[in-house]
């Protein structure tokens, strides 16, 4: 049957697909995509304190995922949120949840023998959500234009027939015999059967990234699921739509491998970058804090610094740092030598780690 985009894909074919043919140029990609990978792992496997830096990259990628959906939100109005999530704004919120929809899906992962199964996919919606969605049981899910309001594509319908194909993808997923292709392209399928069977009535795009850090690390390609990846989609995402649909209207697999293999390439080298320039900053950083602040520096506060870039005496003093005299001298001390910015918000005074949020914001 022909398909159609204004009915639902129930005849969507099941992974991998049947034509596919690993050109010279994918296969050239494929390797530089696995070398800048490898780079990335390398570092990340080498840093002391792993979370440390890696929490603040995850937020940076939480952004970008939640910005291809519209969810915008500054980065200091994000890193404040983090500080102080309460008085955060409904977009802040929905990208904190993103970052800890991903540790969901990881723990989920982990205590299910590395297995990256339906179940998990669920409760990663249900954290970005922050509600109990499941799959769509109602029909009439159809993807519009937002300007014209015309059909782009109308998804599988209805539960039975979408938990049979998020069925199919776990076996392609976590069965190693299921198909001989190299993980980096596999996660490129994934990532298009994931977002064509459309499973939830929202939040699809956000899962179907969270799946893709995952994956990478179930195959042991990164011991973290640092990768940068939505920052790419962000600056080609007119291209992302129309390859996804000319893999639906033409099975036009091979400039969707090339697309996600770029991405791949593009955001390894970003995020090496990136985690690079944040160990010689907090290098920098402890020399200057020994000498500000002598006898009483706190390895602590330099690594909060690094984890959350706004903070503020109330902070210090909940995560028993300091009381407040304390915290109060030591902010202004760093303040003093220009390593923090004050930047008054209301009646609160943040002490913000400028520098790391300047590089944060380079692309």
């Amino acid at each position: 049957m022909a398909y159609n985009k204004n009915t639902p894909f129930n005849d969507l074919p099941a992974l991998p697909p049947q034509d596919f043919i690993e050109s010279p140029e994918i296969l050239r990609h494929l390797a530089k995509a696995a070398r800048h990978l490898g780079e990335l792992n390398g570092l990340c496997t080498s840093l002391p304190d792993p979370q440390l830096l890696i929490n603040t990259i995850i937020l940076q990628e939480s952004k970008d995922s939640s910005a291809i959906e519209n969810i915008v939100t500054t980065q200091d109005e994000l890193y404040k949120a983090a500080s102080e999530e309460n008085t955060a704004s409904h977009a802040a919120k929905e990208v904190l949840s993103y970052r800890e929809a991903l540790y969901v899906g990881l723990e989920k992962m982990n205590s299910q023998k590395n297995l990256l199964l339906t179940n998990t996919m669920i409760e990663i919606v249900q954290t970005i959500k922050r509600n109990k969605s499941g799959i769509r049981t109602a029909p009439g899910t159809a993807l519009k234009n937002a300007i014209n309001g015309e059909v782009i594509y109308t998804p599988p319908c209805c539960e039975e027939v979408l938990r049979e194909k998020l069925t199919s993808l776990e076996q392609f997923i976590n069965n190693p015999d299921s198909s001989p292709l190299d993980p980096l392209i596999k996660m490129a399928f994934i990532h298009y059967q994931f977002e064509a069977i459309h499973p939830f009535a929202d939040g699809n795009g956000r899962t179907g990234r969270i799946v893709n850090a995952l994956y990478l690390v179930q195959q042991e390609l990164l011991t973290q699921p640092v990768l940068y990846l939505s920052s790419y989609i962000v600056k080609y995402k007119t291209e992302y739509y129309q390859l996804l649909r000319s893999v639906t209207e033409q099975q036009n697999w091979h400039d969707w491998v090339m697309y996600i293999l770029t991405a791949l390439i593009e955001t390894a080298q970003l995020t090496t970058k990136k985690i690079r320039a944040m160990l010689l900053l907090k290098e920098q950083y402890e020399k200057q804090m020994k000498q500000t602040l002598g006898s009483s520096f706190s390895y602590e506060l330099l690594q909060l610094m690094f984890t959350l870039p706004y903070l503020k005496i109330e902070l210090l003093e909940k995560r028993a740092l300091a009381h407040r005299q304390t915290a109060s001298v030591w902010l202004k001390k760093l303040t003093d030598a220009n390593i923090l910015k004050p930047q008054k918000i209301g009646r609160t005074t943040y002490y913000v780690n400028y520098r790391l949020m300047e590089l944060l914001a380079e692309n």
